[in-house]
């Protein structure tokens, strides 16, 4: 069997994931829908929803949280893979696939804050703003940094969004969002980022530059 990251982009591959769909469809007993038909809908978006959630079960699309997250040796934030399913403040300004600009927790205030202030608001706008209807669930939290898992809410799919509070009295918080399964992320991972940088404009942050 290939690999759940070759199997989203691979025709034998796709053909199991259909053949699995309608294995599941057949096992579940036929319904009349012409005395409810106000719960075709619902029912339908139910059976689907379950579905592709065996599917993406079978075929474990979470992944495997890769090795080298957190801060490296050069007390930065890991580059991202040569996919097209990353975004990194570590990368090169030059690299318009992959880079992302900084931001500054007081780049917009009259009164600046502390760092704990700071990552308080992180916290809250994390818990509270889901622009991609990804669950987010915090496994990693320091002073200084911050781990979020991003699950998809059908396939189980696994975004990884790191945080980390530069040393030194500059306010500057760097991020990396990556997808742990696939080649492309249909810009998911920036449009996170930037949902997530607009609420935080609200209380006073500010990005390098808007993207």
């Amino acid at each position: 069997m290939a690999s759940p990251t070759t199997c989203l982009y691979h025709h034998k591959c796709r053909r199991k994931l259909v053949f699995y769909a309608r294995r599941i469809s057949a096992s579940i007993p036929e319904t009349s829908y012409d005395k409810h038909p106000k719960l075709i809908g619902r029912r339908y978006i139910i059976l689907r929803s379950s579905e592709l959630a065996m599917i993406g079960a079978i075929f474990q699309l979470s992944g495997k949280k890769p090795d080298y997250l957190g801060v490296q040796k050069n007390e930065r934030l890991a580059l991202c893979p040569a996919t097209n399913n990353c975004i990194s403040t570590s990368e090169n300004i030059s690299d318009r696939v992959h880079y992302a600009p900084p931001w500054n927790y007081n780049g917009g205030r009259k009164t600046p804050v502390n760092r704990q202030v700071a990552m308080k608001e992180l916290l809250n706008v994390i818990k509270s703003v889901k622009p991609d209807k990804f669950t987010p669930r915090i496994v990693e939290k320091k002073d200084d940094y911050v781990h979020v898992e991003y699950e998809s809410p059908i396939l189980g799919l696994v975004d990884d969004v790191e945080f980390l509070f530069t040393p030194g009295k500059n306010s500057k918080v760097e991020y990396r969002s990556a997808s742990r399964k696939g080649n492309f992320d249909f810009d998911v991972n920036r449009k996170r980022i930037k949902a997530l940088r607009q609420e935080l404009e609200k209380k006073g942050w500010v990005s390098e530059n808007s993207f």
